[in-house]
């Protein structure tokens, strides 16, 4: 849908606004705003969180400090913003009142202000990037801007009735686009449910629905196909260490992929990305080299769910492993179906036993004897390699499924912020596609 513009423009004399309407003001951001300084004690006031979705309740994975007196204080009202560069896009108009951390600019807007539309104003990509450009510091990807940098940006303001309708519109508008977003990230959510479903149905009960079944005698299994066998997971690795790289030094040379716990919990293996290669040219101990064919099971819960996730290094590649991730093992016979394991032991069944063993309170952790006592079910090699193939055929569908849905997800999030950016800068005149009584 295509927007009208206004009648007649300006030229701001600022490159992050470029032409405006011509009877929009153009004054600093200080003639609108005042900064409140005054420090409060997070036992006085709730303590909030400044967020790319805007003021919230202080989130639990925020960082906290012994300092809670050392806070600002945030009326309800009140426009805050993140200072730091990395941190960009967090701010937003409070709902609340409370205190936020000192790194965090709390500005009190005029009367002529009106809240919604400085909400989206001064959450918009061009005066976000404005912003930040101001900043000082001794990183050159880290620093802050302050409230007397900040005071001196140039605002173009429409009158307030008008301020009223854009904010207005882009309300409704972005209600609209984010209902789609939902929509879509649901489906990414229902995709995930039938890949786990498809994989705990297939490594449990096989392909072919009318092969006679038994019961397996393991609880988490349930009825097993009558024609597969039972097998402790001992029985089929050979153990080569328990625990991962640990900090010692190394004694080998050349490009390796280091695994890390973002690797398991954004790909589950090797399969769908390769980790980040790193060149290796000091001391490198063998022992915490994995060589194609071997598998690493994580035993830390780095990351929920982490514990029981598995993945074998191709044939042919070697990668270095850290951080105490898990145990390193290699199949005891060459005939049985690595790809088949690879598959069971993701399987959220199998996962979700394997982490009822896990104990800790800040990172939770088991053992490789706790993992591999654990009983499973096989199929002849022949059956497990027909359903390891058809899981990783159903696996790249899914994947290209999720692809296509993200590729969705971007582009109506690039569509909300070129919204709300041309709306805040009059790029677009939006007063006649909102109803009187909302533009009142």
């Amino acid at each position: 849908m295509s927007f009208p513009r206004y009648s007649t423009y300006r030229d701001s004399r600022h490159n992050w606004l470029g032409d405006v309407p011509e009877h929009w003001d153009l004054r600093r951001l200080g003639y609108y705003f005042g900064e409140r300084r005054e420090k409060v004690s997070d036992r006085d006031y709730q303590p909030l969180s400044v967020t790319k979705d805007g003021i919230v309740p202080q989130l639990e994975t925020a960082a906290k400090t012994d300092d809670g007196d050392n806070r600002k204080k945030v009326c309800k009202g009140d426009f805050v913003i993140n200072t730091r560069s990395d941190r960009k896009g967090s701010a937003g108009l409070s709902d609340l009142d409370g205190s936020v951390s000192l790194i965090s600019t709390v500005l009190k807007p005029k009367e002529s202000v009106h809240g919604t539309f400085i909400h989206h104003l001064l959450r918009s990509v061009p005066f976000q990037e404005e912003f930040y450009r101001f900043g000082k510091g001794i990183v050159a990807d880290l620093w802050s801007t302050n409230y007397a940098a900040m005071s001196g940006i140039t605002l173009a303001m429409p009158p307030h009735r008008e301020q009223v309708a854009i904010a207005a519109f882009l309300n409704r508008e972005t209600a609209k686009i984010d209902a789609l977003i939902a929509e879509q990230q649901r489906l990414i959510e229902l995709l995930h449910e039938k890949r786990q479903a498809v994989i705990s149905h297939a490594v449990t009960k096989g392909l072919n629905p009318d092969v006679p079944m038994k019961e397996s005698g393991v609880e988490w299994l349930g009825e097993v196909p009558a024609h597969w066998s039972n097998y402790r997971l001992k029985a089929l690795f050979s153990l080569r260490h328990g625990y991962a790289f640990d900090g010692s030094q190394f004694s080998d040379e050349g490009e390796y992929a280091l695994m890390t716990p973002g690797n398991f919990v954004e790909t589950g293996g090797f399969r769908r990305k390769d980790p980040e290669k790193y060149y290796v040219g000091l001391d490198v101990s063998r022992e915490f080299i994995l060589q194609g064919g071997e598998m690493l099971i994580a035993m830390t819960e780095q990351a929920p769910g982490l514990v029981g996730t598995a993945l074998i290094v191709p044939e042919g590649e070697k990668y270095l492993h850290n951080q105490r991730l898990g145990l390193v093992a290699r199949l005891k016979s060459e005939e049985l179906g690595a790809s088949f394991l690879y598959w069971l032991l993701n399987s959220p069944l199998l996962k979700a036993k394997i982490g009822v063993s896990a104990v800790g309170q800040k990172v939770r952790h088991t053992s490789p004897q706790k993992i591999l006592d654990n009983e499973v079910c096989l199929p002849p090699v022949c059956e497990q390699k027909g359903i390891a193939q058809y899981l990783a055929e159903h696996d790249e569908g899914c994947d290209k499924l999720v692809e296509k849905v993200n590729d969705s997800i971007r582009l109506l999030c690039e569509r909300r912020s070129a919204l709300i950016s041309a709306a805040v800068t009059g790029q677009i005149d939006v007063r006649g596609l909102v109803p009187e009584a909302e533009a009142a």
